[in-house]
C-alpha cells in the first residue's frame, strides 16, 4: 500500500512521512489499515521487533486526531515515554500536538487535557483514573505498545485493570494493541472486541541459530565459520568477527556483575576497530559518565566506553543509560553488554544479539532456571535495523553438541509461551479492587464482579468462581484496615448495617475471618452489598499506594509512643511492598542484627521474634535499606554508599526517589489518622530529597544549592536563606567558587544585588580544607565493604 493512498490523516501528515522516507507501508501496517485501523476500529497487532508497529500507532491515533478526538499512548517504561515523545513531537509540524507525563501519582495533569496526543506509562494512567482526570472521558483511541508485558507478574494487572477501566469510562473508543508475538495473540484479540494481524514478517532477514566450536549454524540449515582463537570467549570471537564487517553487537547476560565484566573483556575487541575521530568523540562521552555520579560504577563504564564498549543495567543512572543507548544507535559504540532491560522496547538495535546466558537465579526454583522463549525472543528481535544492516543476525551460545540441539529445540524452532493475566494474585487485587471502589468504578459487590468480568483474566479462566473467592478475601482484608465500608442489606426488614465481622484494625489480623466463600455464600443470600471507600481508603487510593504499604505505615505511626527518628521511619517505609529491599549478603545478618539490638528503640510497629527466621530477615533486609537512606540522609558521599552497599548509582537514586514517596504519602496518611508526627515525617522526607542533615534544610530550599554546596555554605557560617541576602560577597564566591553559580544562587536567595562584578573570592577554612560533613567511622554497616562479592543484590531490579 502505498502512502499516497492513506486517508483520514490530518493535512500534512503524508508529506511528513514521505520526508522521513516512507514511501509504501509494510505489509502489517498495510493489513492494519485494511482491518480499521485508520477508521477507529479495535485493533491487535502481533507482529516481531522492528516490523513497523509504531507506524500502526500514529496511523491510528493521528487518523482519531483528525475526526476531532483525542489519543493516549501506554508504554511499560519511562524511557520509552521518552522515546516516543521525541517520535510525537515531529507531528506538531502538521498540528497534532504531544504531551508527556510519566511521574506524580497524585496530579491530574489537567494540562494534557489541550493536547492530540498523551504519552505516559500504565502506572501513571493508572493514577490518573483514580484521581479522576477529566480530560480521560474525551480519548477517543488508546494505543497499548508491549501489550503481551500483562504477562508480567508486576506490571501486567495494572495495564489490564487500566485498559478494563478506559474501555468502561469511553465505551466506543478505539483500542489498538500491539504486542510481540505470542501464542495466543487471538485471545487477547477477542479480549478487546478487535481484529487481529498476527504475523512473523519482517522487513530485513533475521537468522536464528547457534554458536558451538568454530562454526554457527542457522535455523536455515547454513553454518557460518566463526573460529575462537585460544582462550577466547565465544562472544568476544563473535563481536570481533561482526566488527570486521562493519556491524555492531549486543550481548545479553544474566546479571549486572557479568554484564560488567563482559564489556571490560569485550573492549579488548572493540578498541582494534576504533578510528582516531572516534576515540576523540568517546574519550568525550567518557568525561559526561565520569560527570554524572563520581561512583566505581560511573568510572568503570566510563573506562569501558573509552574502548568502545558499555554496559548497560538498572544499576545505571537514566542519564547513563541515555548516553549508551543514543552513542550506541549512533554507532559510535561498538558492543554492549547488557541485562534483559535493554530488550523492553527501548530502540537500539545491532546487526549481531547474542544471547550469552539463557538461564538465570530464580528463587522459586531453587537455583538457575531457563529463560521463557519469549523473552528470548525480545532479546532475538533486537537484531538487525533497517536502512542500516543488510540482515539481522542473533545467536545462543552452546558447550556441548547435546546443548546445541537443547537450544534449536527450546528457543530457536519454539513458538512463544502464551500471555497469561496474573490479575488473580492477592497482591495485584488488593491495589486494584481498591482503586476500583474509590474512583467509582464499583458501587456493589456484584459491580466490582461485573467490572472484574471485563478483564482478560476472567476471559482466560476455567474456575469460575476463583475471582469472586479471591476478590472476597481481598475486600476482607480491605475492610479490616478501614479502607472501605460493606453495608448489607437485610431482606427481612428493609434495613442494612455496615459489615463489621473483620473489625480488626491491623493487617496481622487478616487471618481471623470466617472463609471467603462461605462470607459470599451469606452475602449471596442477604443480597448486594454496596461498598464504598473510607476516607482513608480514598487516600490511599490517590496516592497510589498498596494498601498493605498504606496498613505498614499507618500501623507504625500509631504504634509510636515518641517522635519518630529518621532511622525509624526509613526502615518503616522499606518494611512496605513498594519498596525493594536490599539484600542481606553472607554474614550480613548478624551486622545488622547488632545494628538492631543497637536500635531497636527506634523501629516503629510490632518487631518480629529473631526466631521467626524469614519475617526476621526481611526486618533487617529492611533495617539495612533503612540505614542506606540514613547514611544518604547523613550527607555520605555517593561512592562511599555504592561501594559500601554494593549498589550502583541508578539504585541509590531509585531508593531515595522510592523512599521520598513513600514519605510524602506518609505525611499525607499521617494528617488522615491526625498522627502528632506528621513534622517528623515531613522533616523526613526531605533530609532523603536532599541527602541533608536536619541543619541544612532550609540552605538546600534555595535552588542551586544542593546538599554539598549547603555543607560548604554552613561552615562557612552561612546557615539560613536570609543570611545568603547579607553575607560578604566574597565568602560566598569563594565557598561556591563559579561567579555565575554564585550570582544565581544570591538571586534564588533574594538578595536584591546578586552580581559578582569586581567581587574577589575569599578563601573560608571550610572551602580551604573542602568543607563537608566527615562521614561515620565506626557504623556497623561499613562491614558491606568487605562483603562477599556475590550476585544476588547486583540482580535485584534488572528484570
Amino acid at each position: 500500500m502505498n502512502i499516497e493512498e492513506l486517508s483520514g490523516l490530518p493535512a500534512g501528515a503524508r508529506e511528513h512521512f514521505r520526508n522521513e522516507g516512507i514511501e509504501e507501508l509494510y505489509p502489517p501496517q498495510a493489513e492494519a489499515v485494511e482491518r480499521g485501523a485508520t477508521d477507529g476500529e479495535n485493533l491487535v497487532a502481533a507482529v516481531p521487533t522492528a516490523s513497523g508497529k509504531t507506524m500502526i500507532a500514529a496511523l491510528s491515533m493521528l487518523s482519531a486526531v483528525e475526526r476531532g478526538g483525542k489519543a493516549l499512548y501506554i508504554v511499560p517504561l519511562r524511557a520509552l515515554a521518552s522515546e516516543k515523545k521525541a517520535e510525537f513531537e515531529a507531528y506538531e509540524e502538521f498540528g497534532a500536538t504531544t504531551g508527556v507525563t510519566t511521574g506524580n501519582y497524585e496530579s491530574t495533569s489537567e494540562w494534557l487535557a489541550t493536547k492530540d496526543i498523551i504519552v505516559a506509562t500504565s502506572e501513571k494512567v493508572d493514577s490518573l483514573v483514580r484521581n479522576g482526570a477529566d480530560w480521560l472521558s474525551d480519548l477517543t483511541c488508546v494505543v497499548s505498545d508491549e501489550v503481551h508485558l500483562i504477562d508480567d507478574r508486576n506490571r501486567g494487572p495494572t495495564l489490564e485493570v487500566t485498559l478494563a477501566k478506559l474501555r468502561k469510562l469511553n465505551p466506543g473508543m478505539q483500542v489498538v494493541a500491539l504486542s510481540a508475538t505470542v501464542g495466543n495473540a487471538d485471545e487477547i484479540a477477542d479480549w478487546l472486541d478487535a481484529s487481529l494481524v498476527d504475523t512473523d514478517w519482517r522487513p530485513i532477514d533475521l537468522q536464528m541459530g547457534v554458536h558451538y566450536g568454530n562454526a554457527l549454524n542457522f535455523d536455515d540449515g547454513s553454518t557460518r565459520e566463526v573460529p575462537v582463537e585460544g582462550s577466547e570467549k565465544q562472544e568476544a570471537a563473535l563481536v570481533r568477527d561482526i566488527l570486521q564487517e562493519g556491524g555492531s553487537s549486543l550481548v545479553f547476560v544474566n546479571s549486572r556483575r557479568n554484564a560488567e565484566a563482559a564489556a571490560r573483556r569485550l573492549g579488548g575487541v572493540s578498541s582494534n576497530e576504533l578510528t582516531d575521530n572516534e576515540r576523540a568523540e568517546l574519550a568525550t562521552l567518557a568525561d559526561e559518565i565520569r560527570e554524572d555520579s563520581d561512583t566505581e560504577t560511573s568510572t568503570d563504564l566510563a573506562a569501558c566506553v573509552e574502548q568502545g564498549a558499555a554496559f548497560h543495567h538498572a544499576g545505571l543512572s537514566s542519564t547513563q543509560r541515555t548516553l549508551v543507548e543514543d552513542a550506541f544507535r549512533d554507532r559510535l559504540l561498538k558492543v554492549i553488554s547488557a541485562t534483559p532491560t535493554l530488550a523492553a522496547g527501548v530502540n537500539t538495535p545491532a546487526r549481531r544479539v547474542i544471547v550469552r546466558d539463557w538461564r538465570r537465579f530464580d528463587p522459586s526454583a531453587g537455583g538457575m532456571a531457563p529463560l521463557d522463549v519469549l523473552e528470548v525472543h525480545q532479546m532475538m528481535g533486537r537484531a538487525g535495523r533497517p536502512g542500516l544492516d543488510p540482515y539481522g543476525e542473533a545467536v545462543l551460545l552452546a558447550k556441548s553438541h547435546e546443548e546445541s540441539e537443547e537450544l534449536f529445540d527450546r528457543y530457536v524452532w519454539a513458538d512463544p509461551e502464551p500471555v497469561r493475566s496474573k490479575l488473580a494474585a492477592e497482591p495485584a487485587l488488593r491495589t486494584h479492587v481498591l482503586a476500583t471502589i474509590a474512583s467509582g468504578f464499583a458501587r456493589t459487590q456484584d459491580g466490582l464482579l461485573e467490572f472484574l468480568e471485563a478483564t482478560l483474566y476472567a476471559s482466560q479462566s476455567t474456575e469460575a468462581s476463583r475471582l469472586e473467592t479471591v476478590t472476597e478475601t481481598v475486600l476482607q482484608y480491605l475492610e479490616s484496615n478501614d479502607f472501605i465500608e460493606r453495608e448489607t442489606p437485610r431482606a427481612s426488614d428493609g434495613s442494612s448495617e455496615v459489615s463489621r465481622e473483620c473489625g480488626s484494625d491491623t493487617a496481622a489480623d487478616a487471618g481471623a475471618f470466617t472463609s471467603a466463600a462461605d462470607l459470599a455464600e451469606q452475602r449471596a443470600a442477604q443480597g448486594d452489598t454496596e461498598l464504598e471507600a473510607t476516607s482513608l481508603g480514598h487516600t490511599v487510593s490517590r496516592l497510589y499506594l498498596d494498601p498493605m504499604s498504606a496498613a505498614e505505615i499507618v500501623h507504625g505511626l500509631e504504634r509510636a509512643d515518641e517522635r519518630p527518628t529518621a532511622l525509624g521511619l526509613y526502615q518503616l517505609v522499606s518494611r512496605t511492598p513498594d519498596m525493594y529491599q536490599l539484600y542481606l549478603r553472607s554474614g550480613e545478618d548478624e551486622t545488622y542484627g547488632e545494628l538492631y539490638y543497637e536500635r531497636e528503640a527506634e523501629l516503629l510497629g510490632d518487631t518480629p521474634s529473631e526466631f521467626e527466621d524469614e519475617r526476621f530477615e526481611d526486618w533487617l533486609a529492611a533495617l539495612k535499606t533503612g540505614k542506606l537512606l540514613e547514611d544518604w540522609a547523613s550527607e555520605d558521599d555517593e561512592e562511599r554508599l555504592t561501594d559500601r552497599y554494593k549498589i550502583g548509582p541508578g539504585d541509590l537514586r531509585g531508593k531515595t526517589d522510592t523512599a521520598e514517596w513513600l514519605l510524602g504519602a506518609a505525611e499525607s496518611l499521617a494528617a488522615e489518622i491526625d498522627s502528632e508526627w506528621t513534622v517528623a515525617v515531613r522533616e523526613a522526607r526531605a533530609r532523603v530529597e536532599h541527602g541533608v542533615g536536619e541543619e541544612l534544610l532550609e540552605l538546600v530550599s534555595v535552588g542551586g544549592v544542593g546538599r554539598k554546596r549547603a555543607r560548604r555554605l554552613y561552615e562557612a557560617g552561612i546557615e539560613q536563606p536570609a543570611d545568603l541576602r547579607t553575607a560578604d560577597k566574597g565568602v560566598v564566591l569563594g565557598v561556591l567558587k563559579g561567579e555565575k553559580t554564585a550570582e544565581t544562587i544570591l538571586e534564588n536567595a533574594g538578595r536584591e544585588d546578586p552580581s559578582m562584578d569586581g567581587v574577589e573570592p575569599t578563601e573560608s577554612a571550610a572551602s580551604a580544607d573542602g568543607g563537608g560533613k566527615p562521614n561515620s567511622g565506626d557504623d556497623p554497616s561499613t562491614a558491606d565493604a568487605d562483603a562477599d562479592d556475590d550476585d544476588s543484590q547486583a540482580s535485584l531490579g534488572d528484570f
